[in-house]
């Protein structure tokens, strides 16, 4: 579950109150100079730049111009006058996000002669080899490009989520544990079995299937309240997380 770098904060200062939304750093970002703001909004695109850069590819731009239109993309995101009138109602922040990325390459790119790298945009790598290589080994053809997009998105909140729980672990002085047990939290069938872990940690077996039992349970908390970042409301987080199990699955 490899993924982009660059974590978000659950918890973004602005203005003096704690986000607790991307929602709530977009709308502060767009309607005000809140430096924090910008810089938690800076973090979000670092966090979520692939499945967009995805969807660029895979709408027909060769690898060059795809990471351009990217990077001039965020750029002019973070322009205050093109959030302002970003609308939390609208519900979800990977539907504002691919909306605002069609919106620019319909009528944004057209009037854009020159795309300086290294401006504005420190967090869009201007090395895309690992995501190219996704985006062949990963690649399906019965995917379209807002697939394509939505799968990546829901791969990005699950590396997000990976990282938080890893962090945990290793303040918890539980690096080795979770190095071990780490595979378990996923439906993989070729996981080994309970007791190899057990011999490789010089724990019961039982013990082990215990500590994947924590393990899944704090997974799964994290994983709500990364997708409760995402939605404009408590009462979408069920349903976004009922969405992006689909798209997993499929």
């Amino acid at each position: 579950m490899n993924g982009p770098s660059d974590g978000v904060e659950p918890s973004a200062k602005v203005s003096g109150l704690f986000a607790t939304t991307h929602w709530s750093v977009v709308l502060s970002a767009g309607h005000g100079t809140d430096m924090c703001a910008k810089e938690a909004l800076e973090r979000l695109c670092g966090t979520y730049w692939r499945p967009l850069y995805f969807f660029v590819r895979s709408s027909g731009y060769d690898e060059e111009t795809a990471k351009d239109l990217t990077q001039a993309f965020f750029e002019r995101l973070l322009e205050k006058d093109y959030v302002k009138d970003a609308d939390a109602a609208r519900g979800r922040f990977r539907t504002f996000l691919l909306a605002a990325l069609k919106h620019f390459l319909a009528n944004e790119w057209d009037r854009t002669k020159t795309v300086k790298r290294g401006g504005l945009c420190r967090f869009v790598p201007l090395e895309t080899t690992i995501a190219e290589t996704e985006l062949q080994r990963g690649a399906r053809r019965d995917l379209d490009p807002e697939q394509l997009f939505e799968r990546r998105w829901a791969m990005a909140l699950l590396d997000q989520v990976h990282q938080e729980l890893a962090a945990e672990q290793v303040a918890n002085g539980k690096t080795a544990l979770f190095s071990t047990l780490q595979v378990y939290l996923t439906g993989d069938k070729e996981r080994p079995p309970y007791a190899a872990a057990a011999a490789q940690l010089g724990l019961s077996v039982e013990a082990v299937r215990k500590a994947v039992e924590r393990l899944r349970q704090r997974y799964g908390q994290l994983l709500r309240q990364a997708v409760a970042q995402t939605v404009s409301s408590a009462e979408e987080t069920d349903v976004e997380l009922r969405h992006l199990r689909v798209v997993l699955s499929g």
